[in-house]
């Protein structure tokens, strides 16, 4: 019995092992992935991904606008372990906390100034305010921010990430927008009901 639980018990840790090493996009045994859909000889064109073309000399969005390039958008990434995102903040907007649980992220400030900031597992602050060709990681599942606190001026920030696919869980859309019972909420927050619901009330629609 002794000896079936030792094998048991370094079976598990071989497991948890290969999980732990595997905790990213994993490697591929050939140059890229083609998706099944695709069909014909391959070119440049499924190389390049033109969806940012529509930014160019488009005016400013009125509120805080993310535009992907990931997998889902670019296929040729699968396999790639890189991702890119262009953020464009009207004065005054904010990408609330939320995290990548696949990656970390270099946001590069093109345009403007951003107050950005994470929180580590011992719940310190790192913040920082970053100008025009400044560069800020965020390291990989931790909650951060970004906040253009410029009231008259836009900024623009691209994002890399070490995924092709890395994940966005919003923090207040994960708590506030899903079917947490609202007593929880309220004794997790040390408030009442009401006021939940009244968050609650902002995410709906």
């Amino acid at each position: 019995m002794a000896s079936k639980l030792k094998i048991f018990v370094s079976l598990a840790i071989v497991c948890a092992t290969l999980t732990v090493s595997m905790a990213g996009d994993p490697d591929i045994l050939t140059d890229f992935i083609v998706p099944p859909n695709v069909g014909g000889p391959l070119d440049g064109n499924f190389f390049t991904f033109t969806g940012m073309r529509s930014l160019v000399g488009a005016p400013f969005p009125a509120t805080f606008k993310v535009s992907k390039a990931s997998m889902a958008e670019f296929p040729a990434l699968n396999g790639q372990s890189v991702s890119y995102a262009v953020l464009q903040f009207p004065s005054g907007s904010v990408n609330p906390p939320h995290t990548h649980p696949r990656a970390s992220e270099l946001l590069f400030v093109l345009m403007g100034s951003l107050q950005v900031g994470f929180v580590d597992t011992t719940n310190k602050l790192f913040t920082q305010t970053l100008q025009q060709g400044d560069i800020f990681v965020f390291p990989k599942g931790l909650v951060h921010f970004q906040f253009n606190s410029d009231a008259k001026n836009p900024a623009l920030a691209v994002s890399g990430f070490g995924s092709a696919n890395a994940g966005t869980v919003s923090v207040p859309n994960s708590v506030f927008n899903t079917t947490i019972d609202n007593q929880i909420l309220a004794l997790s927050f040390k408030t009442d009901v009401a006021t939940i619901q009244k968050i609650k009330s902002g995410f709906s629609g």
